[in-house]
């Protein structure tokens, strides 16, 4: 069931921007898109098809969106955009200080972070949680609508057939897990995955502490060390799932820890890999490790 309806899209995305009018359709007609990082970038190409043309900043995933550095390139391409969709929630702050020193009253932009209402200090990892991944959706078509009157329809289209068809395995894979494994303990390196096990119904044991501390960049405490090292040892923990794009000498020391003590180890990233993947192709590979990590840990 979509988690916010397109009309009630359309006033978060009349929040976000104030007036605006058709001036971001650009030159052939297309709406000029500019995502900061490529999984919401992803979204937004398929929603638009070929009324839009969609950039995105962050797309390398050798690349930290938290850390990332933006050109002269990047500035321009924000300042010309009709369309800009950043996560927020103090992700890619890099990004709203560009468009602070561009600001345009018929530019549409759409914070992730303040359309699920989540602002800087809580989990800015958005795209990992697929209701809000349901309301950046239905945002984005709002979005094009308001910018391209003309071509709703087609939009409308193109959004049903994307949650019918293109996010079918996604969706499927979803229910399955949760109904098959709702209630699982597993552990993990850090705190991208906590939306995603919570649509899934697994008990995230490991400290919250650690898992803010590892995806912060910062060292956790002794606490919170010993406590997730014991969960391995101990097996309290079903599946241990790390971000390995960030693999810190905590994180490869637990990963070794869970594989001598014989649990299941799956990986999850934060940008797509390959950089070419789609948002959904992407999920679905690393839903479909874990389905296959919980199988082998419960025996179902």
């Amino acid at each position: 069931m979509r988690a916010l309806s397109l009309g009630a899209a359309a006033l978060v995305v009349t929040l976000l921007t104030g007036c605006v009018g058709t001036g971001g359709v650009a030159s052939g007609g297309r709406i000029q898109v500019v995502a900061a990082e490529s999984f919401w970038g992803s979204l937004a190409s398929q929603l638009g098809g070929d009324r839009v043309r969609v950039t995105s900043i962050v797309s390398n995933p050798a690349t930290d969106p938290h850390d990332y550095e933006p050109t002269p390139a990047d500035g321009r391409a924000l300042a010309g955009a009709g369309m800009v969709i950043v996560n927020g929630a103090g992700y890619d702050g890099w990004a709203s200080k560009l468009l602070a020193a561009s600001p345009s009253s018929g530019r549409v932009v759409l914070s992730i972070g303040d359309l699920v209402g989540v602002r800087r200090g809580g989990n800015p990892h958005r795209w990992y949680s697929p209701p809000d991944v349901e309301r950046a959706i239905g945002a984005v078509t709002a979005g094009y609508s308001r910018l391209d009157p003309k071509h709703a329809p087609y939009f409308a289209a193109r959004e049903r057939s994307f949650e019918t068809a293109r996010l079918r395995a996604y969706h499927g894979l979803i229910v399955q897990i949760r109904q098959r494994y709702a209630g699982t303990a597993v552990g993990a390196s850090e705190s991208i995955f906590a939306p995603m096990a919570q649509a899934l119904g697994l008990r995230l044991i490991t400290p919250s502490g650690f898992l803010a501390a590892i995806s912060d960049g910062t060292d956790p405490t002794a606490a919170d060390k010993a406590t997730t090292d014991r969960q391995i040892s101990t097996r309290a923990i079903r599946v241990w799932v790390y971000n390995r794009q960030n693999t810190t000498p905590d994180v490869q020391r637990l990963n070794a820890a869970a594989r001598r003590a014989g649990v299941p180890v799956t990986t999850i990233t934060e940008t797509p890999v390959p950089a070419s993947a789609t948002f959904q192709a992407w999920q679905v590979a690393q839903l479909e490790s874990l389905r296959r990590a919980l199988a082998r840990a419960t025996g179902r």
